[in-house]
């Protein structure tokens, strides 16, 4: 029982010591039929940050066009990042994410994504990024590419680095 309670403790004080919590929006467009709200899809994101890896929870809505009935576009996702390449302010991502849509009938959301990060200063990062929502229920599929910018707030400064190059990069 000990360890366990130690093993816990540990892990708490490490990931609270070791990792910047973050803040981000993320709105898009995708290439559906439609107008263009219903085209736009928009998120907000809460996660931390452990060098190379973070991992955020994600609630948003893949359609900003009007619903009749049930609401069938808003959804909660995981969603781990890994940064893997990085020059000077700029940093290459892959995001591979989980989720579910309420009240879908094709209500498991996967998703892929690649993005340019920008770091603004060390609290502040603007992202471009593309990608392709798969989406599955018992009975139909469907999937869809989609592109957008994001912003992201870091609580405390970030000194981010990449995978490949493993330098670390401070932004003024």
């Amino acid at each position: 029982m000990r360890i366990l309670i130690f093993t816990i403790l540990f892990l708490i004080l490490t990931t609270c010591c070791f990792s910047q919590t973050y803040i981000s929006l993320n709105p898009a467009i995708t290439n559906d039929i439609g107008t263009i709200a219903e085209k736009a899809n928009l998120s907000f994101e809460i996660g931390r940050q452990w060098d190379v890896f973070s991992m955020g929870l994600d609630i948003g809505k893949t359609s900003l066009g009007n619903m009749h009935g049930n609401d069938t576009s808003t959804y909660l996702e995981f969603r781990p990042n890994l940064n893997i390449f990085q020059v000077g302010k700029f940093t290459n991502t892959f995001t591979a994410g989980i989720g579910y849509i309420f009240n879908s009938q094709q209500s498991l959301m996967t998703e892929v994504t690649s993005g340019i990060e920008y770091a603004l200063n060390d609290k502040i990062h603007f992202n471009i990024y593309f990608g392709q929502y798969y989406y599955s229920g018992r009975y139909a599929a469907s999937s869809i590419t989609f592109f957008g910018v994001s912003g992201m707030f870091y609580f405390m400064p970030s000194h981010t680095k990449g995978v490949l190059n493993g330098k670390s990069s401070p932004t003024p």
